[in-house]
């Protein structure tokens, strides 16, 4: 191995850390008190053990009749969303890296031999191909079509019912990028999706034609570290407007239709976004919650009560912003004005994952628990 490769190698670890709220720079920082509640919104609803995730993001996927949750060994589950009991389990057979994706009627895999893996509603392996990387997002099913993202920076497309490969797009990736499982998202016939470098990219799901791709935050600094800026997130689509956020970057919205930038705002995040109707909703690096205007990037609001508690992706859930920290706590927040509205414990472990089902939040932790909490 090449001493730049081996170099290469370390200093992304290092980024990973840094992003993740690891830094070794920030050791025995202390994390801000947390202020006493008057009232707490946030309440217990079920919760089930889905086993530990080895360092995987790992998010349920949704149907329409409850998730589908995945442990790093392999075991898959569909969980009742009303109750959180245990439908359906089958093994993989392999150890998961990515997480679980669905849709038309299939459950998509990825293990750490990098394969994609196609199973029925039934736990039925229908196919099974070697995607030659390692898959960093949960596979996305859309239009007859299996989407995956590699961590050399390939988007590949694999035909649902047989697993023949229908495409694929790759864009030269710099020296050092974050490991992170920003996905995509479709909207009609479209994917959008970020890439290193602050861009962020609109492709064809039926053949794979470039859209457009529009650089939302220019990489800044002297050195190889400082210049990290990836979209570290999900996108999410509102309306006619894509927004995300770039870690040691910006955060704003884009076109949908031609990738102009509308707006953007110098706040950075190793996380993705949330949007309502009126304000989206980031944390930044530091741990300040920042609610912005959607359709301008002014400020709503800033929550800095939260410092150097690694936060994850904000939710929003029945009116109320949710944001999860590295010591299992979920934070309810206002979302007119960004007060304190709620607290809730949970295993005591990161969380690595925070999403919205109707009026409850579904949160999952690195130790391989899933709670339900319900938003009042």
């Amino acid at each position: 191995m090449s001493t730049f490769r081996m170099r290469s190698i370390v200093l992304a670890g290092l980024a990973a850390s840094l992003a993740s709220g690891c830094s070794w720079f920030g050791l025995g920082e202390k994390k801000a008190p947390l202020p006493a509640l008057t009232a707490n919104v946030l309440a217990p609803g079920w919760s089930a053990a889905v086993g530990k995730s080895a360092g995987n993001l790992f998010v349920p996927a949704y149907t329409y009749r409850g998730m589908y949750v995945v442990s790093a060994d392999g075991t898959v589950q569909e969980l009742a969303d009303e109750s959180g009991k245990t439908v359906l389990r089958f093994d993989a057979k392999s150890k998961l890296r990515a997480g679980v994706g669905t849709g038309e009627n299939v459950v998509a895999l990825a293990n750490d031999k990098g394969d994609l893996m196609v199973f029925d509603g039934g736990g039925r392996q229908l196919w099974k191909v070697p995607v030659a990387g390692d898959v960093v997002a949960p596979p996305v099913i859309a239009q007859g079509t299996v989407l995956v993202r590699t961590s050399d920076g390939r988007l590949v497309a694999y035909n649902r019912l047989d697993g023949k490969r229908k495409w694929v797009f790759q864009r030269p990736t710099p020296p050092l990028t974050l490991r992170t499982n920003a996905n995509l998202v479709v909207n009609r016939g479209v994917a959008y999706l970020g890439l290193p470098g602050g861009k962020l990219l609109a492709i064809e799901v039926d053949s794979g034609k470039p859209v457009w791709e529009s650089t939302l935050s220019q990489p800044r600094g002297s050195t190889e570290l400082e210049r990290i800026a990836d979209v570290a997130g999900n996108p999410v689509i509102d309306d006619a407007r894509i927004c995300a956020a770039v870690y040691q970057g910006r955060t704003g919205c884009v076109d949908a239709l031609s990738g102009n930038v509308g707006w953007a705002r110098d706040i950075g995040s190793s996380g993705g976004v949330a949007l309502d109707a009126k304000n989206l909703y980031v944390a930044d690096s530091d741990g300040n919650v920042h609610a912005l205007d959607k359709a301008t990037g002014a400020t709503v609001w800033k929550q800095d009560k939260l410092l150097r508690r690694d936060l994850g992706t904000p939710v929003v859930v029945n009116g109320r912003v949710l944001v999860g920290d590295n010591e299992g706590l979920v934070h309810a927040l206002s979302n007119d004005k960004g007060d304190f509205a709620g607290r809730f414990a949970t295993d005591g472990s990161r969380i690595i994952s925070l999403s919205a089902l109707g009026d409850r939040a579904i949160a999952q932790t690195e130790k391989g628990s899933l709670f339900s909490i319900a938003v009042r």
